[in-house]
């Protein structure tokens, strides 16, 4: 199994709170960390940690955060294939990790995504790949990610796709966020997947069936929803991709997305292929 993710990634501190202050408050802070995250990146070691290989298209400034962000990456097993943009600092964000397990996020600068006119990305060993998931990137990126056996994308760019007029096998969002919501596009994806959180979540083929899913016993206690649905959509990818058909594909992956919110931080526990 061969898996890819195109996207983007930030560089993000996290900060452990009792509960996210209100306006004009004080907060105290239990403790912080940081990691490179972001849809991309999230998606790219939970694959990597599933297939035992993950190749990541993006983008990264050119300064320090960007080469921080390669190193670290390739220490949770990534491959990462990155456009440098002069000029461009690396996106950053701000996370809040609440004792109720939810995170609140802010993002800060320019989102980046690689594009298919960065010709020293190697495009070509996507045709190759058996899941890809797709998160930011231009058209031409797009189109190349389609070579491979199975390519999911989010809805968070459901307008970008209906530009795009690229085939997907699945679109995969959450029927909580209003950012996520999804509206038709041309050609009609595979699959259209919303999660539901605790209440698993349904599905819509392109040719008419549905179906739901019930979402996966925890394995542990709640820690924190950071990188649930990005994880969530990379087992998707990874079942697809693996030939497994559409409940066994979202079966894994709410195991992925269960996994994910019984970790501090995305990367603390991830499901992995001795899990399988």
């Amino acid at each position: 199994m061969r898996a890819a993710v195109v996207g983007h990634v930030e560089w993000v501190e996290f900060a452990l709170v009792e509960r996210v202050p209100r306006q004009g408050e004080i907060a105290h802070v239990a403790s912080t960390f940081e990691l490179p995250a972001g849809g991309g990146a999230v998606a790219a070691v939970q694959l990597a940690r599933l297939a035992g290989e993950c190749t990541f298209y993006t983008a990264l400034g050119d300064d320090e955060l960007g080469q921080r962000t390669i190193a670290e990456l390739e220490r949770y097993g990534v491959r990462v294939e990155a456009a440098i943009r002069p000029g461009k600092p690396t996106r950053r964000g701000f996370t809040y990790l609440d004792a109720d397990g939810e995170r609140t996020i802010t993002v800060i600068g320019e989102r980046l995504g690689a594009s298919g006119d960065d010709s020293q990305l190697p495009w070509d060993e996507l045709a190759d790949v058996d899941g890809v998931y797709f998160v930011a990137g231009d058209a031409g990126a797009l189109r190349a990610a389609r070579a491979a056996r199975a390519l999911v994308a989010t809805t968070r760019i459901t307008d970008f796709l209906a530009t795009a007029n690229v085939r997907l096998d699945a679109v995969v969002g959450s029927g909580a966020d209003a950012s996520e919501r999804y509206r038709p596009i041309e050609p009609p994806p595979g699959y259209v997947v919303v999660t539901a959180g605790a209440r698993g979540g349904e599905w819509t083929a392109g040719e008419g069936r549905s179906g739901r899913w019930q979402a996966a016993p925890l394995p542990g206690p709640i820690a924190d929803a950071y990188g649930c649905g990005d994880s969530f959509a990379a087992g998707l990818a990874y079942g697809l991709g693996d030939g497994r058909d559409i409940d066994g594909a979202l079966a894994l992956a709410a195991r992925c997305g269960a996994t994910c919110l019984t970790s501090r931080g995305p990367y603390s526990r991830q499901l992995t292929r001795d899990e399988l």
